[in-house]
């Protein structure tokens, strides 16, 4: 609420109409981080069969606070928050899938999605090694980065 506040009274005071929350962000506050983000995601099956597709999907979120969603991001890519929630699922935004075989210490790229108009995104890829996948987005004006991984055991060939 201060923040908005005083928000409101830097605007009046350099002439300008703030318009609802998209105006904000220039006049945020220097110390305020930005929204806190939860990449929530899921590899699955598991156990995948070697060669076989593997569906890549999860949900990207916002912690809801009032002077966060009120005051310094247009939530024109994020549902409603209602009284009783407090994650606001964030539309539109570029998630990046990366794959790393067991036994390596290194990411390698698959692919980049972004998440639909409710927050959650999906795509395939097929599993040919056990190994780590990992979702990652990296925040944005406002948002914070967060990233989630799952781990998958590749077995047999299927026949």
């Amino acid at each position: 609420m201060m923040r908005r506040l005083a928000t409101g009274l830097a605007a009046a005071a350099l002439g300008v109409t703030v318009v609802g929350a998209a105006a904000a962000p220039a006049l945020a506050d220097p110390g305020y981080d930005g929204g806190y983000t939860r990449l929530q995601f899921d590899a699955n099956p598991e156990p995948v069969w070697r060669g076989k597709t593997l569906t890549l999907e999860g949900k990207l979120s916002v912690q809801c606070d009032e002077d966060y969603i009120s005051g310094f991001v247009s939530v024109h890519h994020a549902d409603d928050c209602s009284d009783s929630e407090s994650w606001h699922r964030l539309g539109h935004k570029r998630i990046t899938i990366l794959f790393k075989p067991s036994h390596s210490g290194r990411w390698h790229y698959v692919d980049t999605v972004r998440t639909s108009g409710d927050g959650y995104f999906h795509t395939t890829a097929r599993a040919y090694t056990s190994g780590t996948w990992r979702a990652v987005f990296d925040g944005s004006h406002g948002l914070e980065p967060a990233e989630s991984t799952d781990w998958v055991k590749v077995v047999g060939r299927h026949h």
